[in-house]
């Protein structure tokens, strides 16, 4: 494995070490928040040094370059690119739709004064997120059994 994933979990753990020390220093409405980028770049930052050190040891390291030469193997097929470019096309269009009729649904409640805060477009927003990744994976799985 290369030492750009150590190098790189070293920077999360010391991003989040340095985002923790903020909260603790200051006193502000976006504590919750930095927390939370915090405790994630040290998730992050550990699982990819743990990761690093489990793959780089000798016993691991044949196992480890089966997995990239399958991983190559199966990135390079032709026929799981042009799947992978279809489903990415269907997400996109299907996320098109959503965020169009969606502009238009919070605007007509923005005029009706039924959304004054922004929780409603927070959660909205992140549950878009979560569907046009599981569109993308569910349009891929299907793709590839049609074919």
């Amino acid at each position: 494995m290369k030492k750009d994933v150590l190098w790189w979990g070293m920077g999360y753990v010391l991003g989040a070490v340095c985002l923790f020390l903020i909260v603790l220093l200051t006193d502000n409405v976006l504590n919750s928040l930095l927390m939370g980028f915090a405790m994630s770049g040290m998730c992050a930052g550990l699982a990819m040094i743990g990761k690093y050190i489990y793959w780089n040891r000798p016993k691991n390291r044949g196992r480890y370059q089966e997995k990239m030469e399958k991983e190559t193997i199966e990135l390079q097929d032709e026929m799981k690119v042009s799947l992978r470019d279809r489903s990415g096309r269907y997400s996109y269009i299907l996320g098109l739709v959503v965020i169009s009729v969606s502009i238009v649904i919070f605007s007509v409640l923005g005029k009706l004064g039924i959304i004054m805060y922004s929780r409603p477009m927070i959660l909205f927003l992140s549950a878009y997120l979560l569907s046009q990744f599981a569109a993308g994976v569910f349009i891929f799985r299907y793709l590839l059994k049609k074919y």
